[in-house]
């Protein structure tokens, strides 16, 4: 599979990538992704990111799918957190309403942005926006889902920047 960057795109996402090809050499079982999201994205977008991550063989911690009925949700955060090479952040309004009352997605974006592999992914919203709520992670490049046709083609992209043992090959545009 050939992905195609703008050079902005390569300057966001390769820093990530060197990230993760530095953590997968000393743990190979890491999961390739944690996906941060608003609960109330848990049946929508975020469902939909992390399947289309999951058909393109990317390994996802996400809570939906990771975490079993009757265990202890912050503990299996935290396992999740420090078993993924990098995370993601999906950026939509529900995010906005989680981060201002303070809930498990605070949580896990305060330990994200303690990384250098954190990429956020604005979906329904802007990087403007973004910076009202949270300029720390404004402040990180990013991929807008509304400079897309689909949200598949970010997945590609994503999955290019943590999938090590397939490197495809990859073009910049000038």
């Amino acid at each position: 599979m050939a992905v195609t960057y703008s050079t902005s795109e390569y300057q966001t996402l390769n820093p990530v990538r060197e990230q993760v090809v530095q953590i997968a050499k000393t743990h190979s079982e890491a999961r390739d992704l944690f996906l941060c999201h608003a609960w109330d994205d848990r049946q929508g977008a975020a469902l939909e990111l992390n399947n289309l991550l999951v058909e393109l063989d990317v390994t996802v911690w996400f809570s939906e799918m990771d975490v079993p009925l009757g265990t202890s949700l912050i503990r299996k955060i935290d396992k999740g957190l420090a078993g993924s090479r990098a995370g993601i952040v999906l950026v939509t309004p529900s995010l906005f309403k989680s981060l201002n009352s303070d809930g498990i997605a605070s949580q896990e974006l305060s330990a994200l942005l303690a990384t250098d592999r954190v990429i956020p992914i604005v979906h329904g919203t802007t990087f403007d926006e973004l910076r009202r709520f949270s300029p720390l992670l404004a402040a990180r490049s990013g991929l807008d889902t509304a400079s897309y046709s689909s949200l598949s083609e970010v997945a590609a992209k994503l999955a290019d920047t943590v999938l090590i043992d397939d490197l495809v090959s990859v073009s910049v545009d000038a």
